[in-house]
């Protein structure tokens, strides 16, 4: 190590830079070896040397990323919120404007609510007074197909 900087502090200046670092990101990468750094840093305030401490740094940092990164990395992941939107998924509803995707018309009729409606087939066109199943939510729209009861 640099002879002019005390062990100790060498330390707590990788232990900062490490935060800094991780601060600026979202990977939960860093921590670890700010963590390891500050073992290294109690190493050498009880005068271990070079050796021990680095050791102590690398070994302490690899445990904590292979053994807790993955833990730390599922709690912090967003969990995605279903909204009522989604309650419509799988439903069936009516056709109360035809759908045809290449003029842009469709509207059905589900739950006592009026939906924009596209067919999951671009090229389908479906009739007034049919009976479709919601698929899928685009944005406001819902996609659909025909029940089988139709075919």
């Amino acid at each position: 190590m640099i002879a002019l900087i005390p062990p100790v502090y060498f330390w707590l200046i990788v232990l900062i830079a490490c935060l800094v670092i991780e601060a600026g990101t979202t990977q939960l990468l860093t921590i670890w070896f700010a963590v390891g750094s500050v073992g290294a840093m109690i190493a050498a305030a009880l005068g271990f040397g070079e050796l021990v401490q680095i050791s102590v740094c690398l070994v302490l940092s690899i445990v904590l990323l292979i053994l807790l990164r993955p833990v730390t990395r599922n709690l912090l992941r967003p969990r995605q919120d279903r909204t009522n939107a989604d309650r419509i998924l799988g439903q069936t509803a009516v056709v109360i404007q035809t759908i045809d995707d290449r003029n842009g018309t469709g509207q059905i009729r589900l739950m006592g609510q009026v939906w924009t409606a596209r067919a999951v087939q671009n090229d389908e066109i479906i009739s007034e007074g049919e009976t479709v199943v919601v698929r899928q939510i685009s944005g406001v729209k819902a996609i659909v197909e025909r029940c089988e009861v139709n075919r």
